[in-house]
């Protein structure tokens, strides 16, 4: 995997492309790889979380007080400098709902920055969000200008080399169904027999799905797969009737669940499966440079925030709830080489 799990399962972009695209155009200029998207930062200890989502999140000014035995930790660089810088490598358009250019067209919003944000207040330290390509975000990490990073980063055992890592997320495909449809995947592939799914060619659930199409053949049963050429081609065929299910990022179908709700075909959730297989749960996670000293206070901070309730009012605000961890974890398993 060299990509974050949205933009490694192709669906950057794809849900409300074109207005995050028109968005970043206006609101950031890539030139040189990092761009600043800091917008308002927090007063005191209150922290805006969904701001300028255009309905992808409930806005919410959540209290987040320091907890200065964790601002304790940091190392002495960072505690002095004040500042926690986080990375985002969300150019050139964005991935709703996890971090996109919201309607200010200046303020990187969703649910990563927000994190981040939450984070950054509880250690005491002004956030300041940078946003880059994917590539560069690494570059900024491996440099030193970037101290954290929380940018959907899937934990792998190969990045684990070079980076350490603070586990805030499940790394999750779902199953997108008309909220009119009953069916639920229920973790058995088996339930899967005689529906037509689609999914994105050469993606992670691909691999999945062509799996299970294996052994539900060997059974005497069968999956119809289709393929479209793009986003907008696969909603239009789930609300016409002409699939049963879509299987992809689950981010990214969260995020269009929100977008069909008020409209004459909403959707909904009917099950997830971890992005690592059967066997692992991926996780997503907070990225450092390698003996920063900064993945063990941040995991605290995510802690207490879950403590606090604030985590689980982040999640809930970007219908992300189903992706939650019971604790962060620092460097905790990843995939393998031969889940990449």
């Amino acid at each position: 995997m060299h990509r974050p799990s949205l933009l490694r399962n192709r669906l950057v972009g794809g849900l409300g492309a074109t207005t995050a695209a028109v968005a970043l155009a206006a609101g950031l200029t890539a030139c040189g790889g990092d761009a600043k998207a800091t917008g308002s930062a927090p007063s005191s200890d209150k922290v805006t979380i969904g701001a300028y989502s255009n309905g992808a999140a409930q806005q919410a000014e959540l209290s987040v007080p320091v907890v200065e035995s964790l601002r304790a930790q940091l190392p002495k660089e960072v505690r002095d400098r004040g500042e926690l810088v986080i990375g985002v490598g969300a150019l050139p358009a964005g991935f709703p709902p996890l971090a996109f250019v919201g309607t200010d067209q200046k303020t990187l919003t969703g649910s990563e920055p927000d994190l981040g944000r939450l984070v950054a207040a509880t250690l005491g330290l002004k956030p300041v969000v940078k946003n880059s390509t994917w590539e560069n975000l690494f570059v900024g990490i491996d440099s030193g200008k970037v101290d954290v990073a929380f940018s959907n980063v899937t934990v792998t055992e190969e990045r684990k080399k070079k980076y350490d890592f603070a586990s805030y997320r499940q790394d999750n495909l779902a199953f997108e169904a008309l909220k009119e449809n009953t069916w639920e995947f229920g973790g058995d592939y088996r339930n899967l027999a005689g529906k037509t799914v689609s999914v994105s060619s050469g993606t992670n659930q691909e691999k999945i799905l062509l799996e299970w199409q294996k052994k539900l053949q060997s059974e005497g049963k069968d999956i119809t797969v289709k393929y479209f050429p793009d986003a907008n081609s696969v909603y239009l065929a789930l609300s016409g009737k002409k699939i049963d299910l879509n299987f992809g990022p689950n981010p990214s179908i969260a995020y269009h669940i929100t977008q069909t709700a008020s409209s004459n075909a909403p959707t909904r959730n009917a099950g997830s499966f971890s992005g690592a297989g059967e066997t692992l749960q991926g996780l997503i996670a907070a990225t450092a440079k390698k003996g920063s000293g900064l993945a063990e206070p941040v995991a605290q901070a995510i802690n207490h925030l879950a403590g606090s309730g604030a985590y689980g009012q982040l999640l809930t605000a970007w219908n992300l709830s189903n992706e939650a961890v019971t604790t962060s974890q620092v460097n905790p398993p990843g995939l393998p080489a031969t889940n990449s």
